[in-house]
């Protein structure tokens, strides 16, 4: 084949695959691969009637009206005033519940597993505080549909990696950009605890000394190195609150919400060694404590009761991990919490993809004993408070976000559906890749049965 020839088909698959863009191009928006549109902001008051409200920090109102304007919430109850020229929507028969809240996630850092450049999730090194997950958060991200339709309207995007693998950040699952997405940027600070015996758990919590368990430092020396770094952090504070001229550290300035208490320190910890040194290295420090993941919480509830440290579960539907211990060991994990004072959320699993099951984390744990309020907090208010955003969500009242779902019953049964949600007074897009898929090939079984009839 000559130079000539080969130019000339070149050219001609070229034309080919341009005609074929524009085909799709032109092709009726529903019937392409745009799976969710961004809606605007909110333009006049709603008052959404009739519905049964959980407020979760309140009394549940039946028959009742949920007013907001701008965003926010103005009124709830069974006797609101509704301005003149307000959008009214009959919600009869519905339920009202706050958005739910995912506590630890990668929605919009992480996407497809197998492709390293669409995840975002770890950096190099062991001390990355200033790793702030907002600003690498895709809000074209096909997770952020399939969250929002199971009612997950916010997420605590986290990265991972090293001993201090950065900054939680509370995003609205709604926008065009991050900025606009973005709740609270900088909403807490990720430790991950070093394990005294690597051989429970996964090892060391996301990597960072690297090579075979042959170079890893041992335990001792993981949490020296901790407390050198918060302790030159603290020292870096401390200097810069008194006026000394020192360089600027990017690092050490993003510990300072951590060190003053302002934020939460969330350490990944699951054995009972790793969470009791945990408790003591944060009273040391004199930081606020969360512990995420704790698989052994029940066997220190006690301590964790009476240092007022709450828990992030993330392993609700998760095998037992001893050959020992009972089939529903993390299944019941909630309702023994509950019943020793210990006040936790429920996450379940932080991959992107998990996102849309944290509904049926929190469901498993009424079926084993946890109280279905209580559940319900798990996944909202209580969830609000431990990472510090209650202000804006976690509950219904006047004053906090337009942030809530409607649905047919209670949102963590599986036989309930999420009609519709919104997040910040914006009615949303309630499409995503999952209902696509399924009208996609629903309209292929019709035109097969049309074929056979």
């Amino acid at each position: 084949m000559t130079l000539l020839t080969r130019t000339m088909n070149a050219g001609r698959l070229f034309g080919a695959v341009l005609a074929g863009a524009l085909a799709v191009a032109s092709t009726p928006l529903a019937t392409q691969a745009q799976v969710r549109m961004t809606v605007p902001p909110q333009s006049g008051p709603i008052a959404l009637q009739g519905a049964t409200i959980h407020t979760v920090s309140g009394e549940v109102v039946e028959n009742g009206t949920i007013l907001f304007e701008n965003g926010v919430i103005t009124a709830v109850g069974t006797d609101v005033d509704v301005p003149a020229g307000a959008q009214v929507v009959d919600a009869t028969g519905k339920h009202i519940y706050p958005g739910l809240i995912d506590t630890y996630s990668q929605v919009g850092i992480a996407e497809i597993g197998a492709v390293d450049m669409s995840n975002d999730v770890s950096e190099v090194g062991d001390f990355n505080p200033n790793i702030r997950a907002e600003v690498a958060v895709n809000g074209e991200s096909r997770h952020i549909g399939t969250s929002r339709t199971a009612g997950v309207l916010v997420s605590l995007t986290t990265p991972g990696g090293g001993l201090i693998s950065g900054l939680s950040s509370a995003m609205n699952l709604e926008g065009w950009t991050w900025e606009e997405m973005s709740m609270k940027g900088a909403a807490a600070l990720n430790v991950n605890w070093p394990n005294p015996n690597p051989r429970r758990f996964g090892g060391f919590g996301g990597g960072g000394f690297g090579g075979g368990n042959q170079d890893r430092p041992s335990y001792e020396e993981q949490v020296q190195s901790l407390k050198g770094f918060f302790a030159d952090a603290r020292a870096y504070r401390d200097a810069v609150a008194a006026g000394e001229n020192i360089r600027s550290d990017t690092r050490y300035e993003a510990m300072i919400p951590a060190l003053n208490r302002e934020i939460p320190v969330v350490v990944s910890a699951d054995g009972v060694a790793q969470i009791n040194d945990a408790i003591t290295w944060a009273k040391e420090e004199d930081v606020r404590l969360v512990i995420r993941g704790g698989a052994d919480a029940i066997h220190v509830a006690d301590r964790l009761v009476a240092e007022n440290v709450p828990v992030i579960l993330t392993s609700t539907m998760a095998a037992p991990g001893r050959d020992y211990q009972a089939y529903d060991r993390e299944y019941s994990m909630p309702a023994q919490l509950y019943e020793a004072g210990v006040k936790f959320a429920i996450s379940g699993g932080s991959g992107a993809s998990d996102n849309n099951q944290l509904q049926w984390d929190a469901g498993v744990a009424i079926a084993f004993g946890l109280p279905e309020d209580e559940a319900i907090k798990a996944v909202t208010l209580n969830a609000a408070e431990i990472m510090g955003i209650d202000d804006h969500v976690g509950s219904l009242a006047p004053g906090k976000d337009a942030t809530f779902i409607i649905t047919t019953g209670n949102p963590l049964d599986t036989m309930t559906d999420v009609e519709q949600a919104y997040i910040q007074g914006r009615e949303l897009d309630m499409m995503d890749i999952h209902r696509w898929f399924f009208e996609k090939y629903m309209e292929k079984i019709l035109q097969l049965r049309r074929l056979v009839m």
